[in-house]
């Protein structure tokens, strides 16, 4: 099997990131949730078209669904321009487990200023963003992770993200060998607080490979 190309949640910079990286064409996308940020990137997916894709399998909520239809109606309603691509699979629960483009994808949910988000575990790895309100379940379906991705604001408490300190808290309630830090803010200055993380966690950054193990 060759090697395979997934996204997580469809960035505002998706359309910067696929020229840079030579991005032509994705064999999924898992969404997280509807915010912003999250999906602003989506109607720069219609540019797979021109390269041949006809079909990008999603993995998302049915209410994460409901919001991108609401803010991209023109992808899907078609206006004359190219129809958004996207083929969607549906989580028909909040913690379970689904078969997503030949991957067993483990999903928990969560919400975030009352919406519902969902973070994922393929094998040994995990990613969890926008959290800070949890349900116990979370922490059982992510033990024993080797590689958490997880998001970490800034060094002070938000109402709606981890903190520094309560992300490495997580992360360690959970069991997790190695943490990358994401959805960072930028008043952490990476070299800086790098060094003053513990040894198993690090801030992510911009073009980071990592290997896991399904």
């Amino acid at each position: 099997m060759g090697k395979k190309q997934f996204l997580i949640d469809v960035g505002p910079d998706f359309r910067m990131q696929a020229l840079h990286y030579g991005i032509r064409h994705l064999d999924g996308i898992l969404l997280t949730h509807s915010h912003y940020d999250h999906i602003a990137g989506i109607d720069d997916l219609r540019a797979l078209r021109f390269s041949g894709q006809e079909r990008i399998p999603c993995l998302a909520s049915h209410e994460s669904f409901k919001e991108i239809k609401h803010f991209f109606h023109y992808l899907f309603e078609g206006y004359g321009g190219p129809r958004l691509p996207l083929d969607f699979t549906f989580l028909e629960d909040d913690f379970g487990k689904v078969k997503f483009e030949g991957l067993v994808v483990d999903f928990v949910s969560y919400t975030q200023a009352n919406m519902k988000v969902n973070g994922y575990r393929l094998g040994s790895f995990a990613y969890i963003s926008d959290i800070r309100k949890y349900d116990e379940r979370v922490v059982v379906a992510l033990q024993g992770v080797d590689l958490l991705v997880l998001s970490a604001l800034r060094y002070t408490t938000s109402e709606v993200h981890f903190s520094l300190d309560e992300a490495i808290e997580f992360s360690r309630k959970v069991g997790a060998k190695r943490t990358f830090f994401t959805h960072i803010a930028h008043d952490l200055d990476h070299e800086e607080t790098n060094a003053k993380l513990p040894p198993e966690a690090q801030l992510a950054h911009d073009g980071m490979e990592i290997e896991f193990e399904l």
